[in-house]
Parts: C-alpha cells; sequence; structure tokens
C-alpha cells in the first residue's frame, strides 16, 4: 500500500492505494479515502498532515504483514457495480475436472488433435461439454454460454464445437479404447464381471431417417429412436458403449460390441451378466467358449413344463446361503409369524439343465420381501382395473405385459352360452391366483460353477446398470438431442458416456455415500463470489459433502478469502 495524493486549485485530496490484478491486468484499487487537506490535518493533530498520512500508510503496512493471511478491504455504499461484469463464478467443476485429468482425457484429446493437425483446443471443448453435462445439461450451444460460469473461461467457439462433434464420433473407438488404458492406471478395475445392458433414445421428428427408425421405445412413444448398449464393470464403472439404429434387435447388439472389447480392451475371462430380453441362444453360445462365462435372468412362466413345475414346488428342496439344510417354504406365501421371522433372507434351489446343447444352471431364488413387493405392486394394478371398468370399458384394447387391463375379463355370453347383447366386464380371478404362483420367484441361468450365492449376489447389482440408465436421461438430460446427423449424434453420446464415467469416479471417490441427486446438487451450489483485486469469497454453505471432496480432492475454498494465488494453485491441482 502506499499514498497517493490528488491536488486541484483548492487543495489535496489523500488515499491509500494498492496495486492489485484485475482481470489479469495490473491496476491500482483505492483501499481507503483519508479526507482532503483540511480533513487531514484534524486527524494529525499536532503532526504534519503529510507526515502523519505517510506514517499511517507504514502502519498498515506493518498489520498487514503480521497479519499476513488477512487483508484490509474497503467497500463502499455508494458505489455500484460495474455493467458487463461477472463476480460469481462455479467452482464444483473443479472436482469433476481432477478426475478427468486423472482419466487423461487431456492427453487422449492432444493425440487427436495432432493426428488432424486442427487450431483449436479439442481439450477445452470436450471438457467443457462434459461438465456441463453433468452440472447444467443444455444443448451444445447454451452449453458453451454456461461454462462461462466456471472459473475458467472457454477458449472456444460454437463453431469450434460443431467441428469437433464429427471428429470426436470418428475416433470414438480410440477414446473409449485409450479410456479403459487410463482408467486401469488410475483405479484397478473389476473387469471378472461385465454387464451389459440395453436403453434407447426417442428423437421428436415426423418421420424416420437413415439412422434414427422406429423400434421398440422403453417409454412407449411412437416415434423414432436410436438404441444405446453399454457395458459397465463389476463395481459400475462404465466400460463401454455403442449406438445404433432404433430398429436394431437388441439382442444381436451384445456380441459385435463384445468382441470389439475383448479385442481393444484384452479382455478374455469374463463373465457378462445380462436381464433376459439379453439372454438369446447366440449370446449363451458366444459366453460358452474361450473361458468366458454368462449369467443371465430367465423368465419363469418361460421355461419347459417340467421345469416350470419344479421352480414353482415350495415344498422341497429349498436352502438357505452357508446351510445344506432344506426347507419347504410353502407356509411362508400365508404364515405371518413365518413371513415375519424370514423377512430378510433370500432361499434358493439349483439344478443343472442342458438348453439348445449348453450345460447351464438353473437357480431358482425366493425372498419374502420380493413377494410382498409383487403382491403390492399387483393390488395397486387390480384397483386401477376396477376403476376402469366403473369408469371407461369402452376404452379398453389389448393389454400389455404389465397392464393392468390384463386383470379385466369380457364376458360375451350369457349364462346360457348365447351371445350377449351387450359386453360385461369383470376382474378376472384366475387371472390373478395364475399369476400369484410367481409372487417372490426369480431366476436366473449360469454356466459357471461358483458358489450359487455368490452368482445371485452378482446379478442383484444388475440395477446399477438401469440406474447408469437413468442417471443419462434424469440428471444428464441426454434427451432431447437437438441433431439430426448420425456424426453429431453418436459424438453427443460419446459425451454423455464419458460424463457418466466420470461421475461415477466422483462418486466412487466419495465412497458411494451420497445420491445422484446430493452430489450434482452440491457441486452446482458450489460457487465463489470475485472481490475484484482481492480473490474470491466461498458463497457457499458448508457441508458433510463438501468436507469429503475437499478431503479426498485436496482442493479446499472454504476460507473468508482466497485470494488469486490460491485459486490459481486449486486449479493447478486440479489438472495434475
Amino acid at each position: 500500500m502506499r499514498l497517493s495524493i490528488t491536488k486541484n486549485k483548492n487543495s489535496s485530496s489523500f488515499y491509500i492505494i494498492k496495486s492489485v490484478t484485475i482481470n489479469g491486468k495490473r491496476t491500482s484499487k483505492v483501499i481507503e479515502r483519508l479526507g482532503n487537506l483540511k480533513e487531514v490535518t484534524l486527524k494529525a493533530g499536532n503532526k504534519d498532515p503529510y507526515i502523519w498520512a505517510n506514517e499511517y500508510v507504514k502502519l498498515l503496512n506493518k498489520e498487514e504483514a503480521e497479519n499476513k493471511d488477512d487483508m484490509l478491504i474497503r467497500l463502499s455504499k455508494n458505489k455500484s457495480l460495474n455493467y458487463n461484469s461477472k463476480y460469481s463464478f462455479n467452482a464444483g467443476y473443479l472436482f469433476l475436472q481432477s478426475i478427468y485429468y486423472k482419466l487423461d482425457l487431456n492427453n487422449i484429446c492432444k493425440d487427436i488433435t495432432n493426428k488432424y493437425q486442427f487450431k483449436f483446443d479439442l481439450n477445452d471443448i470436450l471438457s467443457k461439454l462434459i461438465y456441463t453435462r453433468i452440472l447444467f445439461p443444455a444443448s451444445k450451444k447454451k452449453s458453451l454460454e454456461l461454462s462461462k460460469n466456471f472459473i475458467e473461461q472457454p477458449n472456444f467457439d460454437y463453431q469450434h464445437i460443431e467441428r469437433a462433434l464429427p471428429i470426436l464420433s470418428k475416433e470414438n473407438d480410440f477414446i473409449q479404447s485409450e479410456l479403459y488404458k487410463n482408467s486401469c492406471k488410475y483405479k484397478k478395475r473389476n473387469n471378472r464381471v461385465l454387464y451389459y445392458d440395453c436403453t434407447n433414445f426417442f428423437f421428436e421428428i415426423e418421420q424416420e431417417d437413415d439412422f434414427r427408425k422406429y423400434g421398440k421405445s422403453k417409454e412407449n412413444r411412437p416415434l423414432p429412436i436410436v438404441q444405446m448398449g453399454l457395458f459397465m464393470d463389476g463395481d459400475g464403472i462404465p466400460l463401454s458403449c455403442e449406438i445404433t439404429p432404433g430398429n436394431t434387435n437388441e439382442q444381436k447388439t451384445l456380441k459385435p460390441l463384445e468382441e470389439k472389447i475383448i479385442k481393444d480392451f484384452g479382455l478374455a475371462e469374463i463373465v457378462v451378466c445380462t436381464d433376459a430380453g439379453l439372454s438369446s441362444k447366440a449370446n449363451r453360445k458366444f459366453n460358452d467358449t474361450n473361458n468366458r462365462k454368462f449369467i443371465t435372468t430367465q423368465s419363469i412362466k418361460k421355461l419347459k413344463d417340467f421345469l416350470n413345475e419344479w421352480a414353482l414346488d415350495l415344498s422341497s428342496g429349498w436352502r438357505l446361503p452357508n446351510s445344506d439344510k432344506t426347507y419347504n417354504i410353502e407356509n411362508l406365501r400365508t404364515d405371518e409369524s413365518l413371513i415375519e421371522k424370514f423377512k430378510d433372507v433370500t432361499f434358493y434351489k439349483e439344478r443343472w439343465i442342458k438348453e439348445d446343447n449348453i450345460e447351464q444352471r438353473l437357480i431358482v431364488t425366493y425372498s419374502v420381501k420380493y413377494q410382498e413387493y409383487q403382491k403390492h405392486i399387483r393390488n395397486n394394478q387390480i384397483e386401477r382395473a376396477r376403476k376402469i371398468i366403473e369408469k371407461n370399458p369402452s376404452k379398453l384394447g389389448k393389454a400389455k405385459q404389465n397392464d393392468p387391463k390384463r386383470f379385466i375379463d369380457a364376458i360375451l355370453t350369457t349364462n346360457d352360452g348365447e351371445v350377449a347383447n351387450e359386453v360385461h366386464y369383470s376382474i378376472n380371478e384366475s387371472a390373478i391366483e395364475m399369476e400369484a404362483k410367481y409372487d417372490g420367484l426369480y431366476a436366473v441361468c449360469t454356466n459357471l460353477e461358483d458358489n450359487a450365492e455368490e452368482i445371485i449376489k452378482v446379478n442383484h447389482r444388475r440395477w446399477e446398470i438401469e440406474e447408469s440408465f437413468r442417471i443419462m436421461k434424469s440428471e444428464f438430460n441426454a434427451r432431447p438431442v437437438f441433431h439430426s446427423n448420425e456424426e453429431s449424434i453418436k459424438a453427443h453420446f460419446l459425451i454423455c458416456f464419458l460424463a457418466l464415467t466420470v461421475y461415477r469416479y466422483l462418486e466412487k471417490e466419495l465412497d458411494k455415500k451420497y445420491t445422484v441427486g446430493e452430489i450434482i446438487d452440491t457441486l452446482k451450489n458450489y460457487t465463489l463470489r470475485e472481490l475484484q483485486g482481492y480473490g474470491y469469497i466461498p458463497n457457499y454453505e458448508p457441508t458433510k459433502i463438501i468436507d469429503a471432496l475437499h478431503e479426498k480432492f485436496k482442493i479446499e475454498t472454504n476460507k473468508e478469502i482466497n485470494d488469486y494465488k490460491k485459486i490459481k494453485k486449486i486449479i493447478n491441482k486440479s489438472k495434475e
């Protein structure tokens, strides 16, 4: 700090100023106005006003030196904020950036840049699109604007995003392959068990084209779709994905992507876990060779008659984990005391079968909790079916698999067997009774010889891949897609896949203690307010999640003010 004296015809004005950096430029900022010559003379008392003013500056510099962690800041009640100046910035993205650089995605971008010799910053484009996809999902154009909320400003224009998307699409396989290699250096991956599933994304367009095709929509929308096949490792971390036209049979998507993983990732001895919709004969045979194995959900209703009868027989052969004792569990349907006693355990029985020339184990489980859950869902659907009969029987159409209308019976004849004058509707009790026989039962098929309890445990983790699709669709707003050509669509979903990977690793760093909503809301609200010339003041409420983020990533901004030097160190640390 130093003394500055401004002279005019009538008097002099005394100021204390300090050199600061604002927007990368050194400038002087007024710390304190001491007043005009008359006012300073009164403050100086018996001393010369000029000597007093210089001594006062020396005193302030001494206090600042002795209390180097403190800052002397003067704010005016009369001075207005500057137009077109930004004061609040998101810093939550820095935790995502730390994962991004640990996965070495910056060097993947560098390799691609060297290959194509373009001048724009692909790394800045990809990283900003990933961070905004997680925190502020929007169109690519809007994402550019939203990325200006980060402390580090984007150094690209929208035209550069448009040029980058086709390149990202073209280098999709390279990016996924390199990302896998880098991820193995970052964290040990659980690659023995791989989970595979498919979902699709609709487009609000009137006609299908060469890529966006009509198919079976997961949302039952009569719109063109594209399909995503996703592999996830045993810890819930995305491994690889592929986008195919919406009319592709999802059973046929597994083998090509798995072959690509085997070739590009060097994986061989793997166990592929899928749901029943993907467990075709061809897929099971493919994973019954070369030390590959499979675990797949099996529909009990679709079993051969003798196997269906065996699965539904509750009278014998049922076991509990880590026990050789067998149980008759028929009374678990009705005996409330037994239901309470065994509500937290899972019974199972198993047998080897030969289906389609493949030796495989059929493992059937029974859970009281699953039984009660299915009864609760069905009772709600029966109630809805009653309301349909009462209010809108004319709107009854063909019932789908889980449609409440499947419990409605249309009576077309009289008691004498003649054709009725009008149709009568009633609840089909026999359909309810037939469905209730399967309550609590769940089956898987596998060619593994591992312990049955472990196989059941592995299969239960399929929920994480379903949750990954939900995160992409809900939190990341992967739809609607603001692109029409195939390359841009594929690039969009590559960004969603990379965003999911970065997020899952962040979740893992936090020991999976928090929900996706809690984590994303925390990062969104992790903002800093800039006091120009001084640094950044935390503009967030301290929480346990923030404490965990600070501890895990060694990025801390929870001081009353963080000077520019500290923030620069934090940014550099996030890129280590």
